[in-house]
This record gives structure tokens, C-alpha cells and sequence, in this order.
């Protein structure tokens, strides 16, 4: 039971570090009708900004506090650059050009800073673990994130149910066309949304480089992983991509802890190990297309 929990929490705080790299993806997937393969990206431009700034002052919140709007300056700068071009373009187009920008990217952080991973060590003030059931002990900083997690969510529900951003951005995922002709500017409207997006994804990287390595096409599995989480929350659905992440979080972390183990009651250790292994990274695809089968759309699809 205490392994158990201790999974839960890990499955919660993978969860919540996908729901923050989601919820920009399905923002701009929602009201912008594009498809930006580039967003891993800034997850990991926001890993290595952080490593950065974390390096020159020698505090991990002085870095992160540096790395978002860094992370939101640079993709406000793509966007201008290079996205905003791609709009009116149909998504094979839109595919193609974001898949050119991962790829020029990667290659440039290698430049910059290496191909070797970097690392950041946990902020000694996050550096305990607090005990659980059973005598085990689980991190601080890992709670924290958890904690982070959860407050953003709180605070994008917020933005997006109860201000006038929020409300033109819902419009703008329901009629744009509509928006505009009100006099709102729509081109403004999708700068905001593209930069608040890209500044969520930084800060989902910058949050994991006291646990994970960085280094460079870090950001290409996680990407997937968010496709996935929109799929199934509800393309443009911030609710949606929240539950689903959370979802995805927890079914991917147990299995990958408990189908070894359940597999041994039919099959010798070593063959369950290798076999458990290999299902458990599946389990989140079928999920995904158990969904789709029952519901099409996503357990919750944006109003339109």
C-alpha cells in the first residue's frame, strides 16, 4: 500500500507536468485552429533557460523567476517570426514548418549549450522528504510540483471562466470570424494565446530539471503525450485537458509499476518484467482509443 501511494503521487505530479504543457497546446489547437508540433520545444527551451539562470545566480527561484519570461519573450518571438505565417495555411503545411522548427531547434541548444545533459540540483529548501505510511518517505521538491501544479490549474480556470480574456478567448475557439467583426483584435487575441501557451510549457520544463536530465529533444516524448491528453480531454477543453492529464498521469505510472507485477502470477519474474515493461508505455494508447470509441469529441470538447 505504501508503494502504492508513493505511485499515486508520482502518477499526480506526471499528471500535473502534462497538464501544463497541454493546456497552451489545446488553447491554440482550440481557438487557433493550429497545429504547432513545435510546442515541445518550449518545454524544453524552458528547461535549459532555467539550468541557465539557475547556473548564473546560483538559486533555483531566481532562475525560474528569470526563465518565464524568457520562455514567453521567445515564443512571442516565433510566433511573429514564423507561426503567424502559417495561420491561413492548411495543417499539412502547418505540420511541416512546426516539425522544421524542432528540428532547427534542437540542433541550436546543442550549439549553445552541448549535447551532454545538464543538470540542476534541488533548491535546498526543497531538498527533504516527508514520511508516509509503511516508513517510506517521499520529496518535497516532487510535492511542490504537485502543489505548483494544481495552483496553476486553479488559476487558468479562473482566467479563462471569469475574466473578459477568458471570455474572448472562448469566443475565439467558437466563432473568430465573429470576434473580429465585434471589434475585438483577433490577431492580438492569438499572439496572447500562443505566448501564454508557450510560457506554460517553459514552465513545466523549468519545474523538472531538479528531477530530470536536460538535454536536447527532451521536449519530443512529451509532446505526444499532450496530443494524447487533448485527444482525450476535448480539443480547446482546458477542463478537459486537466482530468484527462491527470488520467493519462496516473494509468501510465502504475502500470509501468504494477503490470510486472501482475504478470508474474502467469509468467516466470524475468519474462514478466520484460513483458510488463513493454505494455505498460501501450496502456495510455488504448485509453485514448477506448475514449474515442465512446466518445468521439472527448470526455469534454469545448462548447461551441
Amino acid at each position: 500500500m505504501s508503494l502504492f501511494l508513493v505511485q499515486m503521487l508520482n502518477g499526480l505530479q506526471f499528471g500535473l507536468i502534462l497538464f501544463l504543457i497541454a493546456a497552451g497546446l489545446t488553447l491554440v489547437f482550440g481557438v487557433m485552429d493550429f497545429i504547432n508540433l513545435a510546442h515541445g520545444v518550449q518545454y524544453m527551451v524552458g528547461a535549459y533557460l532555467a539550468a541557465m539562470f539557475t547556473a548564473l545566480t546560483g538559486n533555483f527561484l531566481f532562475g525560474l523567476l528569470l526563465a518565464l519570461p524568457t520562455a514567453l519573450a521567445f515564443g512571442l518571438f516565433l510566433e511573429v517570426l514564423i507561426f503567424r505565417k502559417l495561420y491561413e495555411r492548411d495543417h499539412l503545411d502547418q505540420v511541416l514548418a512546426t516539425f522544421g522548427v524542432i528540428i532547427t531547434l534542437n540542433e541550436a541548444v546543442k550549439i549553445l549549450w552541448g549535447a551532454a545533459p545538464l543538470s540542476v540540483p534541488v533548491p535546498e529548501i526543497l531538498s527533504g522528504s516527508i514520511p508516509l505510511i509503511g516508513g517510506l518517505r517521499y520529496p518535497i521538491y516532487r510535492i511542490a510540483i504537485i502543489v505548483a501544479g494544481l495552483a496553476v490549474g486553479l488559476l487558468l480556470y479562473i482566467l479563462v471562466n471569469r475574466t473578459k480574456v477568458g471570455m474572448l478567448v472562448r469566443a475565439g475557439a467558437s466563432n473568430a470570424p465573429m470576434v473580429a467583426a465585434l471589434g475585438v483584435n483577433i490577431r492580438l487575441l492569438f499572439t496572447f494565446v500562443f505566448g501564454f501557451g508557450a510560457m506554460l510549457a517553459g514552465f513545466a520544463g523549468a519545474m523538472v530539471t531538479p528531477i530530470l536530465s536536460v538535454e536536447p529533444g527532451m521536449g519530443d516524448n512529451v509532446l505526444i503525450l499532450a496530443f494524447v491528453v487533448i485527444v482525450i480531454g476535448g480539443i480547446g477543453s482546458v477542463r478537459g485537458a486537466f482530468l484527462a492529464a491527470l488520467l493519462i498521469g496516473v494509468v501510465d505510472t502504475l502500470g509501468r509499476f504494477m503490470a510486472p507485477m501482475l504478470l508474474r502470477a502467469i509468467l516466470d519474474p524475468s519474462t514478466a518484467s520484460q513483458t510488463g515493461r513493454a505494455i505498460a508505455p501501450m496502456l495510455i494508447y488504448v485509453l485514448m482509443a477506448v475514449t474515442l470509441c465512446i466518445r468521439p469529441a472527448g470526455l469534454f470538447p469545448a462548447k461551441r
